[in-house]
């Protein structure tokens, strides 16, 4: 069974019931989430081992987080149990014009407190006792090396190390504003880590702030130029030689309810459009992007001759998530599969 190796944060996710705003009535849901956890959920509910990486704090806490991973299927044996505090986010669900806001309270926290040398990435990925055979995949996102200096610099040593080792590195660049507050730009870390990717993931948006690479794009219109994006992503190839495929999500934000979706890919074969659902009636859109990430690295695993149908398999899955409360994608191979080939009916299953 592939192996594929995620390091990030998870974090204690709190959300109002429903489409109520933040406290407007004392209760929160509890669950747990974060961009590389989500990921590492994903690939095991689809089929692959999931090894997630990461520091949690040596309490009930961090011990509930190991066993809802665990639940998924994922592999937590190289999770480090460490002085410190689980990050929280809050999270309200938008709902027509009024758009989706998180918050974020997790400074401090376990992860962001690491450096190099604290995780033995030679032995994750060559596999050991712990962790099983070979590692095919590692994936990062932009999330971690903006929590602080010593992720971001444990981030590039993780991508490094993988890269001499001949695991194919995935970044997915997700660009947060509210995260890089501790020195340094978003593109002095971010180029550097890219030089170790072989496939990067990304929005328009992504692309500008992580990577300084411009796009005329405006994604409040309801209507893009896809164009643009086979344009962007041959500049990303041109100036990053690692980079063999770029993958890009395709969100058409009419309101907090209503989305287009879809995707674009410049891979090793050619350029590609996927199919385009009409998203009418969102759930939950936080973990879209991370589903979708999910969904390419699986299919360019499974289907390494078929580029277009990988990203169909992406952008189907990540469809499908937006149905779906909560950070993870709680979805199998079949069910995107029977949506790929145009059952999206939403009939009962008998």
């Amino acid at each position: 069974m592939d192996k594929i190796v995620t390091f990030g944060e998870i974090m204690l996710r709190l959300k109002p019931p429903g489409h109520e705003r933040l406290l407007q009535q004392p209760r929160l849901e509890a669950t747990f989430g974060g961009g590389e956890a989500n990921v590492a959920v994903s690939v095991s509910l689809l089929g692959k081992q999931g090894v997630f990486v990461t520091a949690v704090p040596a309490n009930p806490i961090g011990e509930a987080v190991i066993t809802e991973m665990r639940r998924y299927g994922v592999e937590t044996s190289r999770i480090q149990k460490r002085p410190g505090r689980l990050g929280v986010y809050y999270v309200e669900n938008g709902a027509m014009q009024r758009p989706s806001t998180v918050v974020y309270d997790r400074d401090y926290s376990c992860i962001s407190l690491v450096k190099p040398g604290d995780f033995d990435w030679k032995a994750i990925f060559a596999g050991d006792e712990c962790c099983g055979g070979k590692a095919r995949w590692f994936h990062v996102t932009g999330i971690t090396p903006a929590v602080s200096a010593g992720a971001a610099e444990a981030a590039i040593e993780a991508a490094q190390t993988a890269q001499a080792a001949g695991v194919t590195v995935s970044i997915d660049l997700n660009y947060r504003k509210k995260l890089w507050n501790y020195g340094k730009k978003p593109p002095e870390v971010m180029r550097e880590l890219t030089k170790h990717a072989d496939v990067i993931i990304a929005n328009e948006e992504d692309i500008q702030k992580c990577l300084g690479i411009e796009a005329k794009v405006d994604v409040t219109s309801g209507k893009l130029n896809t164009e643009v994006y086979r344009d962007l992503t041959a500049q990303v190839k041109k100036e990053f030689s690692t980079v063999s495929v770029v993958a890009v999500t395709l969100r058409e934000s009419k309101s907090a309810d209503q989305n287009g979706w879809s995707g674009a890919l410049s891979g090793k074969t050619g350029f590609y459009l996927s199919q385009r659902y009409d998203l009418d009636d969102i759930v939950d859109r936080v973990g879209g992007g991370d589903s979708f990430s999910a969904g390419l690295i699986f299919g360019l695993l499974e289907f390494p001759r078929d580029e277009q149908y990988a990203l169909n398999f992406a952008v189907a899955a990540s469809a499908l998530k937006h149905s779906i409360p909560g950070d993870f994608n709680l979805t199998t191979r079949d069910q995107v599969e029977a949506l790929c080939k145009g059952d999206g009916s939403g009939r009962v299953q008998r």
